[in-house]
């Protein structure tokens, strides 16, 4: 079963306007897994696809949705999937490609049979990205062998870091979708701290493992006139190409970052210094 809703983009000047409610409405995708069904959320910001899909006793197929108009669901799109969860199996075309927990797979252009499954008795947790492609390149399964490692931030400022490069050009060929997963050491956390902005591309941030009964604040909005949103656990929230996107957790925490648009440049950021938000 695929459940799907569309979210609209909005202009700052009509974010800025937003109640709490109307802020969660409008950025932030609170549920992502349902036992036996795939949840999809389609937003504008550069036609970005975020889902969860959760195979518990069946595989699950990912079908096409309205939005698409389209055959099959990569007929004009390209698929980041990364596992945060118990060991699974996606099947590709016939196929087989196995994810440990944090381990991921880029599923190209014109694929057309993808197939999520449990195995081993475990519960697998496929968290995914989709944005539009124009050409078809290798599906590439990558682990943290493969993807690019960078460790970032200092314990004095709360912000010590592993930033695993996974689904990025320079460890796979992408049109456009690049995602990476960010692990919080015990300890700190903060993330994307100094904050940025990138008008060339948006992004969407899930994050997990955080321990049950913590929160999650995550900072939005333009770096002049910032808002907040209290997330929780294996929830994900969309940024917008003129919005800042930090967070700091009452623990710490791992994320996955995803983002599509101009460029394919991880290091394309608009620096703003922690003392110049507002």
């Amino acid at each position: 079963m695929t459940n799907f809703e569309f979210r609209y983009a909005s202009h700052p000047k009509d974010a800025n306007t937003y109640n709490t409610n109307e802020l969660r409405e409008h950025f932030l995708i609170e549920t992502l897994f349902v036992e036996n069904q795939i949840q999809l959320t389609y937003s504008m910001y550069d036609r970005y696809i975020v889902g969860g899909i959760m195979p518990v006793d069946r595989s699950l197929k990912l079908e096409t949705i309205p939005y698409l108009k389209s055959e099959n669901f990569l007929d004009r799109r390209e698929l980041g999937i990364i596992n945060v969860g118990g060991s699974g199996k996606i099947t590709v075309d016939g196929v087989d490609y196995f994810l440990e927990k944090k381990e991921a797979l880029y599923v190209g252009q014109g694929c057309k049979d993808v197939l999520f499954s449990a195995t081993n008795g475990e519960q697998p947790l496929f968290y995914i990205n989709s944005a539009p492609a124009h050409h078809k390149f290798p599906n590439k399964k990558v682990t943290k062998e493969n993807a690019e490692i960078v460790h970032l931030g200092e314990e004095k400022f709360a912000n010590k870091r592993i930033i695993n490069k996974l689904i990025v050009n320079s460890v796979v060929e992408t049109c456009q979708l690049q995602m990476g997963l960010t692990e919080l050491l015990p300890g700190n956390i903060w993330n994307t701290m100094p904050s940025h902005t990138h008008n060339r591309r948006m992004e969407a941030y899930f994050y997990f493992d955080l321990e049950e009964g913590q929160t999650i604040s995550h900072f939005m909005g333009e770096p002049q006139n910032t808002r907040h949103i209290f997330m929780q656990n294996n929830q994900a929230v969309l940024s917008p190409e003129w919005s800042i996107h930090s967070g700091a957790g009452t623990s710490n925490y791992s994320f996955i970052w995803g983002m599509a648009g101009e460029n394919l440049d991880y290091g394309d950021m608009d620096i703003v210094a922690p003392n110049e938000l507002r």
